[in-house]
């Protein structure tokens, strides 16, 4: 008799329970604030950005010309003065910390994800690289400083461009670890068992079918790592980059000038002309990144086709 009541009640209240609310006006209701809600915390987002972007280009517009991009920074003659020694150094610092990042972090992804038996060292390295991912950008350069710059001085040439990238690279690491580790865990199981059913070799399922679906997934954590390399100044201050040199960084072992330490470096001059300079800075160094993330984002693209 109980359980008759307890079902005529349920019946009564809805098919999902008895705490279920079949009131689809409120549901509705509720949904609409939601949405509405959400995008206005978006708007607002894209609205702040919008308006530093307007405040940037306008202070910056007056020193943007093609004798910027090809000039040296001047502190006699700071109107004439140019970002090319820093352009190039962070095209190094870019380029060299890609080379460096992309197939270490995609080699550690591939190992803990397909290799590596569950045990607890396993475990305790995939929490601490979880957890690298939020140490403060100045931990890593005071390691890079007494790693790369310090004791391996004979081999990186000391405060060099390829120790900023080294550094770099160890700050990058742990994102692009944990996105193509997420990306490869994404992988229906059955991938895998219909290779090794096929006779595949764990090597031949992995180059031949997991890399290429998870690439995708995987560029996504490079695009945003690289993003977050090129804008560092912390890291680069304490491995070495200079604040003013004479020539454009020419090879790895080189030294070099950063567009977000030249920024900073000109931003907290009094004169308005290094302000508008840093301003200009910021637009150079914002147009690098897009260039560099639009890249990505083709490639990205044309693999998720792929797959």
């Amino acid at each position: 008799m109980a359980q008759g009541s307890r079902r005529a009640e349920g019946s009564k209240e809805g098919t999902g329970g008895p705490h279920f609310k079949a009131n689809m006006a409120a549901r509705y209701g509720f949904d609409r604030v939601f949405t509405v809600v959400v995008t206005v915390a978006a708007l607002l987002g894209i609205a702040v950005l919008a308006v530093l972007l307007v405040d940037v280009v306008r202070d910056g517009s007056g020193m943007l010309s093609p004798g910027f991009l090809t000039s040296f920074p001047s502190q006699i003659f700071p109107e004439n003065g140019g970002i090319y020694p820093a352009l190039v150094g962070s095209l190094w610092l870019l380029g060299l910390t890609f080379l460096i990042s992309v197939p270490l972090g995609l080699g550690a992804a591939v190992y803990l994800e397909e290799y590596a038996e569950d045990t607890r060292i396993n475990r305790m390295i995939e929490i601490n690289i979880s957890n690298l991912a939020g140490v403060p950008s100045v931990i890593y350069g005071l390691l890079g400083l007494g790693i790369f710059v310090q004791l391996l001085a004979p081999v990186t040439g000391g405060a060099s461009v390829l120790s900023g990238a080294l550094t770099l690279s160890l700050l990058i690491l742990p994102v692009i670890i944990v996105a193509t580790r997420e990306a490869l865990r994404a992988i229906p199981r059955a991938i895998r068992e219909g290779g090794y059913a096929l006779g595949a070799t764990r090597w031949e399922v992995i180059r031949s079918h997991l890399l290429p679906m998870a690439l995708p997934g995987a560029l996504t954590g490079i695009i945003l790592a690289l993003s977050r390399a090129i804008g560092e100044a912390a890291p680069i201050l304490v491995v070495g980059v200079a604040l003013y040199q004479t020539y454009a960084t020419a090879g790895p072992l080189d030294g070099y000038m950063a567009l977000p330490t030249q920024i900073y470096d000109w931003i907290s001059r009094p004169q308005q002309v290094f302000q508008d300079s840093a301003a200009a800075g910021i637009v150079v160094i914002m147009v690098v990144l897009l260039v560099a993330n639009s890249a990505a984002i083709v490639l990205r693209n044309r693999y998720q086709r792929r797959s």
